[in-house]
């Protein structure tokens, strides 16, 4: 699917919003967003990625992320989405108590044969809608939007609260789930 939305400059930080196909809210267990986290830890010891905020939700994750020098930015997400919806959809397989299991195989079945990229399940929706963040304001303005995601889903009613974000490093003086390029 053709779109506006381009990654700009990779070695800029850019904000970067990933969706699960029709909103399904995956990511309420704990076990499915664990693999993200390991997949990010692996994308920035091993594919030159630099992560300055992230979050992950229910059904979708937000990132801002930039490249080291001579990497494309959308290398590491092409790779990191379809890795982690790879690992995710093994995991909900293998998952016993996956009460919703049947019902998400066939949803991500139904999508993959809408997608001709697809061998059988879609994951992910196909855009990762990337914003390169080129002033100081939209940095400000995105980084408050990323951190205050769950405090405005009502999970929190602080930010560094969220286990699941980087509000804890920038909020704190205490590291979080995954290292990460502050900016200041």
């Amino acid at each position: 699917m053709a779109t506006r939305y381009r990654f700009g400059n990779n070695e800029l930080p850019h904000f970067i919003t990933f969706a699960v196909v029709n909103w399904i809210d995956v990511f309420t267990r704990e076990a499915y967003k664990e693999i993200l986290l390991g997949s990010l830890k692996f994308c920035i010891e091993n594919k030159g990625l630099r992560l300055h905020a992230w979050v992950i939700m229910s059904n979708h994750v937000h990132l801002i992320a930039s490249a080291k020098e001579g990497v494309k930015l959308s290398d590491i997400m092409r790779d990191f989405k379809k890795y982690t919806s790879w690992q995710i959809i093994a995991a909900i397989k293998e998952n016993l108590q996956e009460s919703r299991k049947d019902w998400m195989l066939w949803m991500f079945k139904r999508a993959g044969s809408k997608n001709i990229n697809n061998d059988v399940y879609q994951f992910w929706q196909q855009d990762n809608h990337p914003i390169e963040l080129s002033t100081n304001l939209m940095m400000d303005q995105r980084l408050d939007y990323l951190h205050q995601n769950p405090v405005k889903a009502g999970i929190v009613t602080e930010a560094q609260h969220y286990k699941y974000s980087s509000a804890v490093d920038y909020y704190s003086d205490t590291d979080g789930l995954i290292p990460i390029h502050v900016i200041r």
